[in-house]
């Protein structure tokens, strides 16, 4: 019986974000600490197995709740249905005739829930990649985020951007353009440019997540997304300026400049700040960072910081630290 494994790894935003969902830059790179993993093996029936996160007996209200809190009201399989769905309607849209033989499908993730670094995408891509090879069907790389992106938003209904699902598909420290200007149209599907960036030396990066404390990634994207529509001036310099620090980072890291590209990075945390509120929980993370020398910005809605520390001996002191306050941290090498 042939049996299909693939992977999506989590992912965190370097530079830019939030600006991906509003035509802006960004810089991203993968974790590959966590990853989300589909299965997929021929069956009788087209079956999605439902994981531990997705199921619905509990022993005490209690432990409903505390699940809500961990998990949110919405567990992968949805996510699992709608890229089948999306993929299907991609093969019809492109003349592609699918084999008849049905599937079972299941998935399992080890990334941190509800803290920004795109457990969600991660299993869409991971989907998307074992109906890919299940069906020996190719879709260009460009084109694979776009795919995966449509899968929440026009699916799901959820606010999301193209910077998660383009790092994940390509696995890279990777510079996104999503201007106007840079958009191409493949197969019905709008593309940002998307470069592989190869910063020399590659900088000494850390990531901190909190463990128990997180926020929907829909609840921060929809209150911005209603203030960008309504054309709110500070949210739409914001995002232009959110763009310009993408691409100094890029040049940054291409020259190897430790120092422009920890201001960088304090500027981008800065600059959310003065657009958001922050939760009182989120803020201390960043303080504690920065208590440390660490640069410190979010990696993606929150609930999860990145930055670039000095030296092992401060890896080790914001590690301690940021134990101390519910999170933990890893080092992010190339």
């Amino acid at each position: 019986m042939q049996i299909i494994r693939n992977h999506a790894y989590a992912r965190a935003g370097l530079l830019g974000n939030p600006s991906d969902g509003y035509f802006g830059k960004t810089i991203a790179l993968v974790v590959p600490q966590f990853s989300a993993q589909v299965t997929l093996y021929e069956w009788e029936d087209v079956e999605v197995v439902w994981s531990q996160q997705d199921r619905g007996a509990f022993r005490s209200v209690q432990e409903l709740v505390e699940d809500v809190r961990s998990h949110g009201y919405y567990g992968g399989v949805r996510l699992v249905k709608a890229t089948i769905k999306r993929f299907v309607d991609y093969c019809q849209a492109q003349s592609i005739e699918l084999h008849v033989r049905n599937f079972s499908v299941r998935y399992e993730t080890t990334i941190p829930r509800q803290v920004g670094m795109g457990g969600s995408s991660a299993i869409i891509i991971a989907t998307l990649r074992c109906l890919m090879e299940f069906y020996e069907v190719e879709i260009p790389l460009p084109v694979q985020p776009s795919l995966a992106l449509s899968v929440e938003t026009e699916e799901l209904g959820i606010a999301a951007g193209l910077q998660d699902r383009v790092v994940q598909v390509y696995e890279k420290l990777v510079y996104m353009d999503f201007s106007p200007a840079a958009a191409l149209q493949l197969q019905g599907f709008t593309c940002g440019h998307y470069d592989v960036v190869e910063p020399r030396p590659w900088p000494k990066l850390y990531l901190s997540y909190h463990t128990s404390v997180g926020e929907p990634t829909e609840i921060v994207h929809n209150n911005l997304r209603s203030r960008y529509q309504n054309g709110d001036r500070d949210v739409l310099q914001a995002m232009e300026r959110f763009a310009w620090l993408a691409a100094a980072g890029r040049a940054a890291l291409e020259a190897g400049d430790g120092e422009r590209l920890h201001q960088l990075l304090d500027d981008n945390f800065n600059l959310r700040r003065s657009i958001c509120r922050i939760p009182a929980w989120q803020q201390q993370m960043i303080d504690t960072a920065r208590d440390c020398g660490a640069a410190a910005k979010f990696a993606g809605s929150g609930g999860a910081i990145i930055g670039t520390v000095r030296d092992e001996q401060m890896l080790e002191e914001l590690s301690a630290r940021m134990a101390q306050i519910g999170c933990a941290t890893v080092s992010l090498g190339s």
